[in-house]
């Protein structure tokens, strides 16, 4: 499988996600927003690897991590590396009830926009270079 193929496979996951967490907003479930934008952008960053590298993307969670084993992490303004730390407490896959009752009392519509629309922006911008670099 070529690179270029490896890379769509994360991006169709990608649109998929993004379109929950955009449904999921609708719906007030601000906690599962946040955490289908978390999935985006590791999903994104993930592409991005297989466009640049010739190995698999490591099984991990932590967005700068996966971003600078790319490169890509060098090339973000300090306003991505800002927002890549800030949402990496947002992934809830296996976390405690507990847990997820705390995060979710820090989220709430404006907080929701605010992530989903950062979302949409690093995504978009990681796809510029993926097709800069295909």
């Amino acid at each position: 499988m070529s690179n270029i193929d490896r890379a769509e496979k994360w991006l169709e996951i990608v649109k998929e996600d993004l379109s929950v967490a955009q449904d999921l907003y609708k719906t007030g479930h601000w906690l599962y927003v946040a955490f289908m934008c978390h999935q985006v952008i590791e999903k994104t960053l993930k592409s991005y690897w297989c466009v640049c590298r010739d190995d698999d993307p490591p099984y991990l969670h932590a967005h700068d991590r996966i971003a600078k084993g790319c490169g890509l992490y060098t090339k973000m303004t300090e306003e991505q590396k800002d927002f890549l730390e800030g949402i990496k407490r947002l992934n809830i896959e296996a976390r405690y009830q507990e847990y997820k009752n705390e995060l979710a009392r820090t989220l709430n519509r404006e907080s929701a926009a605010e992530i989903l629309e950062q979302t949409k922006q690093l995504h978009a911008w990681i796809l510029e270079r993926i097709k800069k670099n295909s």
